[in-house]
């Protein structure tokens, strides 16, 4: 192998453990952000939440004390006249790069960057102006009120009991042996979220058996049986428990055990027939064929499946812990005037500011020669407090301005609601900030805005554009929302297809075709025709 040496002149970007902080930080949803917070408090001594309210201080990257370090600047190597090129687009960059918004340098990596592997401090402890608490309109978050009225949703979630709970209250008055007292509290935690019994009873007696020995091994063939038994006694009790339908094996048995609670009628026994046969047959309202199989007449299987109709399918769904299904708005819309004002959720801005007293005894034992490996330890943990607070404060920042341009481009959806709603993407909101489209794309991802029509996601307002007869464009979402309105506007007892979807679109000066209708349709988690019709 010959060795020979060669020169190659190349540039990168290092991305900053500063840089990278803040590109983690804006792509995080609140909650995410709420346990980064937490985290960085805990981990962080210079770092501290405040109740007091204060004057919210203007930094940001471009106003930040620490300089940029070696490991911080554009990497080049070179000769002759391309170091000078080289050199020259290195100093644009790192003039540029700490004034932009740290996700827009995405847009100009070509690879890998390598990382910076500690935050580098400048020197300075003193307490720096931008060293204020930052949020300082958000309320305690912690802050606890006595007052019923003002107790948040998450703690009224709390509140609820959960469907487990709720049955073995019940378990509790029954009458019965520690035995069956004991297959029964297995078989209530053995339930879903949905009340549903999951898995074949051998094998939860297999199960059962084995937790209830857990050093003999296998089961038996009558030992076994034995503890089927058992779990079907147990089986009884529960399913005669409330709500109507716990317990069971599948829908259908889900079903009859609801029709069963019901009086008895002629509608009711054509029910529990009915829901002997397959139940595509009922999905479908095949009347004709269920007649056949039920032995009754038109009028009885309609009235047996209008009472199918009303039963619950699940029957633990209002048990289910509401608390995972609220979501908090980042950013809120208010009318101002004729227009709209777009603010900042207080509730979802954390209170931070640098511990002063810790960082003012930093700064006096800045002349210790013993202990100066802890003394560089501890200025880039209060350098990186800082960092953090920044970087925070320019994901709110961020968040804000993109929620102004979406708010001022869909104007029209503000005050009409969604058939208003205009095409719109990514694109026209990064050239218009003058960020890049990743960025945009992590701003609008798991980020809320309430609006007085409800809450969305940002994306939300994003849509692609359908063509009209006038060489216009129409927003997709504008266009669901009028497939949403035709329909909840049809005869029941003739629902409309797909194909006279499009063809009313068409009439509105909408080109949508009929495959685009349905997959519309099925995103509106609205079903075909045929099971739309009315009995």
């Amino acid at each position: 192998m010959k060795q020979s040496l060669s020169l190659r002149v190349s540039q990168h970007l290092a991305l900053t453990p500063q840089l990278q902080q803040s590109i983690r930080l804006l792509q995080l949803s609140t909650l995410e952000m709420a346990q980064e917070v937490e985290q960085m408090l805990d981990e962080n001594p210079f770092l501290e939440r405040t109740e007091e309210s204060a004057e919210r201080e203007e930094f940001g990257l471009s106003a930040t004390d620490a300089p940029v370090s070696a490991g911080e600047q554009l990497s080049e190597s070179g000769s002759g006249a391309d170091d000078g090129a080289a050199a020259s687009a290195g100093e644009r960059l790192s003039a540029s790069d700490e004034s932009a918004p740290a996700d827009d340098l995405e847009g100009r990596l070509d690879g890998s960057a390598p990382v910076e592997e500690s935050w580098e401090g400048d020197g300075t402890v003193e307490i720096a102006p931008d060293d204020s608490e930052w949020g300082g309109d958000a309320p305690p978050r912690n802050g606890a009120s006595d007052d019923d009225e003002t107790a948040s949703a998450a703690e009224l979630a709390r509140s609820l009991i959960s469907l487990q709970d709720h049955l073995h209250e019940q378990a509790r008055m029954l009458r019965i042996g520690d035995d069956d007292a004991a297959a029964l509290f297995f078989l209530i935690e053995s339930l879903n979220d949905d009340g549903y019994l999951d898995g074949d009873l051998g094998d939860l007696a297999r199960a059962w058996w084995r937790l209830a020995h857990p050093d003999t091994g296998l089961p038996s063939l009558e030992e076994a049986e034995e503890a089927e038994e058992q779990l079907r006694i147990a089986l009884g009790w529960l399913q005669a428990m409330e709500p109507a339908g716990v317990g069971a094996r599948d829908l259908a048995e889900c079903l009859r055990l609801q029709i069963q609670e019901l009086r008895n009628t002629p509608a009711a026994r054509i029910a529990l027939a009915i829901c002997q046969q397959p139940l595509e047959l009922v999905a479908k309202r095949d009347i004709k064929r269920l007649c056949a199989l039920t032995g009754a007449d038109d009028e009885t299987v309609r009235a047996a499946l209008g009472l199918i109709a009303g039963l619950e399918p699940k029957p633990g769904r209002r048990f289910v812990d509401v608390e995972r299904n609220i979501v908090v708005p980042d950013v809120i819309v208010l009318r101002a005037g004729r227009g709209f004002k777009v603010v900042l959720n207080p509730d979802v801005m954390p209170r931070l500011r640098v511990h002063d007293v810790y960082a003012n005894a930093l700064r006096g034992q800045r002349g210790g020669r013993d202990s100066e490996g802890g003394h560089a330890a501890m200025q880039q943990r209060l350098q990186e407090a800082r960092w953090f607070i920044k970087n925070i404060q320019q994901r709110f920042d961020t968040i804000l301005r993109v929620s102004s341009a979406i708010v001022e481009r869909q104007r029209n959806f503000f005050m009409h609601g969604e058939l208003a709603m205009r095409p719109l993407v990514l694109r026209e909101i990064a050239d218009e900030l003058g960020l890049h489209e990743s960025t945009i794309s992590r701003v609008t991802t798991a980020k809320y805005m309430s609006t007085p029509f409800g809450t969305y996601e940002l994306k939300y307002f994003f849509g692609s554009s359908l063509g009209t007869e006038t060489g216009g464009n129409a927003s997709s979402t504008a266009v669901r929302a009028l497939i949403k309105q035709f329909i909840s506007a049809e005869d029941t007892k003739k629902p409309l297809s797909d194909n006279q979807l499009s063809d009313m679109l068409k009439e509105q000066g909408i080109e949508c075709a009929r495959r685009t209708v349905a997959k519309y349709r099925e995103a509106l988690r609205i079903a075909p025709a045929n099971l739309r019709k009315a009995l």
